[in-house]
């Protein structure tokens, strides 16, 4: 019986990051950091390991996730743990660690690698890293609007533009608990409707309204009548004297006037975590071909509660890598820089090598990143491979550019050439 040849393929769900993919998901990862930094947030992180009590906890649960997508083992020491499937507990935990020590209200952002076994599909593998950014200690509603700014300055230092490349939807969790306190349901009942208003872009429109008749039967219309609204005005009219309304639109009627960052009511955005209590929000791509949420988060209350601290409020979001560079790619917004050096040198022949390697050092040291390309290939070969990894300048090194010290510099893009000498052409390009 001959032996089983091992596969080159990585586990199903995963990635494997070859140069190309990893320049890239660097670049998301830059502009993730200079952002958060931007909005003068401090970065954290934690063990991707975590008891597994954590994600049961009441008012933590999300029991699809639960029960379903964590990956979840006993150790040696028959301790159950969990390869933890999102940051915000751990975060909560971390904060009540060390609540009487910090300054309130604290910005933290991070960008953890997160685990959930799942179906796979566009957008959606089973380890993924996620940009988490939180506000603690603070209930004033300028916490939310500087999360959703930031959320939007993310996609704006992206080069995408609002309304033309994502828009931003918002509700309010309490507009829910009103809308269900007055229909008098059930607490069972009224989890069983916000599982499927999460659902709801998921699902096809007859047969959502089909669930929620058969799960609210005699308070179904009016619960359809709420999340078929377009605008914050069409919601039933009893809700409109609740102070979740009047907060909620005041807060969409600041973000555009005041902020210039439209953001647009939707009732279907519900976040399906429990522990959210106020407003929440989620930024949509707007490409016919890639129409997802792309980044989600919202107010809540209670976490700190579960570790035997005070009540801190807190606010936060988090958005994938997976759906960024979906996002990125779609609307072309990857720039020509990101996968390959600005410039590279190429020798005519092997032997200038060394030289070619002292006059791209010559550039590195200006703060321009250069490669040589010390192959054997013919030089019709090695532009072409240049132009192919997007590089955008190029200069070729032969014997008469060494004993002259002049050299010419090729605009792979424009296809422009200009000659002189290194200090000359740095110039050029800085």
């Amino acid at each position: 019986m001959s032996k089983k040849e091992l596969t080159t393929d990585p586990y199903k769900g995963v990635r494997d990051f070859y140069p190309e993919d990893k320049a890239i998901q660097n670049y998301i990862f830059d502009t993730w950091h200079t952002t958060a930094r931007q909005f003068g947030f401090e970065e954290y992180d934690a063990s991707i390991l975590e008891p597994s009590e954590l994600y049961k906890s009441k008012g933590v649960q999300n029991e699809e996730m639960v029960n379903e997508q964590t990956y979840t083992f006993k150790d040696r020491s028959d301790r159950e743990v969990t390869l933890r499937p999102e940051m915000t507990p751990t975060v909560a935990r971390m904060v009540a660690g060390r609540a009487k020590e910090l300054y309130f209200p604290l910005r933290w952002y991070s960008i953890p690698n997160l685990f959930r076994y799942e179906r796979t599909q566009r957008g959606r593998l089973r380890e993924h890293w996620q940009l988490n950014c939180d506000i603690f200690g603070t209930d004033d509603i300028t916490a939310e609007i500087e999360m959703v700014l930031l959320a939007n300055q993310i996609f704006l230092n992206f080069g995408a533009e609002n309304g033309t490349h994502f828009e931003i939807c918002v509700n309010h969790r309490g507009l829910l608990d009103a809308l269900y306190k007055d229909l008098e349901l059930s607490e069972e009942t009224a989890t069983a409707v916000t599982r499927l208003a999460d659902k709801m872009q998921k699902m096809e429109v007859n047969e959502f309204e089909a669930a929620v008749k058969e799960t609210a039967a005699r308070a179904a219309d009016t619960i359809l009548k709420f999340l078929r609204a377009k605008s914050i005005t069409e919601v039933p009219e009893f809700l409109k004297e609740n102070s979740t309304y009047l907060e909620l639109e005041k807060f969409i009627d600041d973000m555009e006037n005041k902020f210039a960052c439209p953001v647009k009511f939707d009732p279907s955005v519900i976040r399906g975590f429990d522990y959210y209590t106020g407003i929440v929000f989620e930024i949509f791509d707007l490409h016919p071909e890639n129409k997802r949420a792309m980044l989600g988060g919202g107010r809540y209350e209670n976490l700190t509660t579960l570790f035997g601290g005070d009540k801190l409020p807190g606010i936060g979001f988090g958005m994938g890598d997976v759906t960024m560079r979906d996002f990125l790619e779609s609307h072309n917004l990857l720039t020509a820089n990101i996968t390959a050096p600005t410039l590279i040198v190429i020798p005519t022949d092997t032997e200038l090598n060394i030289d070619a390697e002292v006059v791209a050092n010559t550039f590195r040291q200006a703060g321009i990143s250069a490669a040589v390309d010390i192959g054997e290939r013919k030089m019709a070969k090695k532009l072409a491979a240049a132009d192919k990894q997007m590089v955008e300048y190029a200069i070729i090194i032969g014997d008469d550019e060494v004993k002259s010290q002049t050299y010419v510099l090729k605009n792979m893009t424009e296809g422009s050439e200009e000659c002189g000498t290194l200090e000359e052409l740095i110039s050029k390009i800085v």
